[in-house]
């Protein structure tokens, strides 16, 4: 089915303050039956309405506050103009301005004179402007930059004080009316982009008196979510859809401000339109023209992550298979030079060595004994020459002088023998498989035997031989 956003609701909905118009009872068939004659089209009560208005009231002088100004691409002025009281519509047409429309802007006190008539469409009542005159600024657009310009001058809207938005937040929680359409229009773009977003939202009053409270209120209440049993957000946005200046007032009030720089968390601050602009926006860690922007801001887009990670893997799996290339080469080469350098064939280069010294060994030690040996011979024979004592006794001490002297040789010749003979057989215990099987080296043999070169040589299921130093491991293939 279709991925959308859990929505969590943390704090119970209460009545929002606004009643809803109660449907009036059907009139009984004989009662309307009774006043059939006398009923009118809403045309024809319309029509009537702006005929009293035109005729009791006509062309005045009206002073007010301008607010929820709309220039039209035509050039036609839409606004209301209020006082604590009450409201009245107000157009301005092009064609009648002569340069007045200027003149008209949001919070902005002025004077207007024209018809008070009746908008037929819409069975409204409203006021074709014609003349306009300044009576200053708006009690509202006054307050606001009264209050603008000392939050300012605290710091509440410096730079340094904004929080970075996570890249991938987790968990966003949501301060607007639960009966919105802004909620809506976020819950959309949350579903579209990021479904694995958990929404927490806290259902608040966006206008009207109080309801800066309550979404002060909220804010706190995601300021300090240990106290409620509720898991941190990553973002929060406070947001509403678009309206006047009386619509959007509870987003300029101070306690809302004040929450908002005081939120450990980072907040996105959505409130009305693009041209819109309240004192939350100031405050607030980052500014989005609406709440869809907001959402869109929040959130990264699943489809640009996806192909994000599509690019990576493929880059991923170029350089891996390159890698594998180079180290399929270095593993062909190790298996030659192993083939030229295994231990088998150095084990038997040494014993053929070892077998060559010790015949060269014999060999000299033979020819030394027969060379002696010749020696002893001739000094028996110049001592049977030359029997007197003396001689007999001097070449008695060159026998013994020479026996000792090849003693020693042969004894030194002997050592240094068997001294060459340890120093190769070290070498060969070294180079020997012992030793390659010390060092970790292993030698894996499937059941009959056969040595396993080669990975392609074995199957799933086959069972392994691998001798190490001390004994064998078994194993099956997986």
């Amino acid at each position: 089915g279709e991925c959308r956003p859990q929505i969590i609701i943390v704090e119970p909905l209460m009545a929002s303050g606004f009643l809803s118009e109660v449907n009036h009872k059907l009139m009984p068939a004989s009662f309307r039956d009774r006043f059939k004659e006398d009923t009118l089209s809403v045309t024809q009560l319309v029509r009537k309405m702006k005929s009293a208005l035109q005729f009791e009231v006509g062309d005045v002088w009206v002073e007010g506050e301008v607010s929820n100004l709309r220039v039209q691409k035509s050039g036609h002025r839409y606004f209301t103009i209020k006082d604590e009281g009450a409201q009245l519509a107000c157009v301005l047409f092009k064609g009648r301005s002569g340069g007045a429309g200027e003149l008209i802007q949001d919070g902005r006190l002025v004077k207007l004179f024209g018809e008070i008539t009746v908008y037929e469409a819409m069975g409204r009542a409203q006021m074709v402007v014609s003349k306009v005159k300044v009576g200053g600024e708006g009690d509202l657009q006054a307050r606001f930059e009264e209050l603008k310009q000392r939050l300012n001058a605290e710091g509440l809207f410096s730079a340094e004080n904004k929080k970075e938005l996570p890249a991938y937040p987790r968990r966003i929680g949501l301060i607007t009316s639960p009966s919105g359409a802004a909620l809506q229009d976020m819950l959309n773009v949350f579903s579209r982009r990021a479904p694995w977003v958990e929404i927490v939202l806290y259902g608040v009053q966006v206008q009207g008196k109080g309801a800066e409270k309550g979404i002060a209120d909220a804010i706190k209440y995601f300021s300090e979510p240990e106290k409620h049993d509720l898991a941190p957000v990553d973002i929060l946005i406070i947001g509403r859809g678009g309206g006047s200046i009386e619509d959007l007032w509870n987003f300029n009030e101070e306690v809302v401000a004040r929450a908002i720089y005081d939120c450990p968390v980072p907040v996105i601050s959505a409130v009305g339109h693009e041209i819109d602009f309240t004192i939350a926006d100031f405050v607030a860690d980052h500014r989005a023209p609406t709440p869809s922007a907001a959402a869109e801001i929040a959130v990264p887009d699943s489809e640009g992550i996806l192909n994000y990670l599509v690019s990576t893997r493929k880059q991923l799996d170029t350089a891996l298979q390159s890698q594998l290339e180079q180290l399929s080469q270095k593993l062909a080469y190790l298996e030659e030079s192993l083939n030229r350098n295994s231990p088998e064939r150095i084990h038997e280069d040494r014993v053929q060595l070892l077998e060559d010294l010790q015949d060269r060994l014999y060999n000299a030690f033979r020819h030394q004994l027969n060379l002696k040996a010749s020696q002893v011979l001739e000094l028996r024979g110049n001592l049977a020459q030359y029997a007197p004592g003396s001689m007999l006794e001097n070449y008695q001490e060159k026998l013994r002088s020479a026996d000792l002297q090849l003693t020693s040789t042969t004894r030194s010749f002997i050592a240094q023998s068997e001294h060459e003979v340890e120093r190769l057989s070290g070498m060969i215990r070294t180079l020997g498989p012992e030793a390659t099987l010390a060092r970790g080296y292993t030698i894996t043999t499937k059941e009959d035997g056969t040595i396993v070169t080669d990975p392609q040589a074995v199957q799933k299921g086959d069972r392994i031989k691998t001798k190490v130093l001390t004994g064998e491991v078994e194993s099956t293939v997986d």
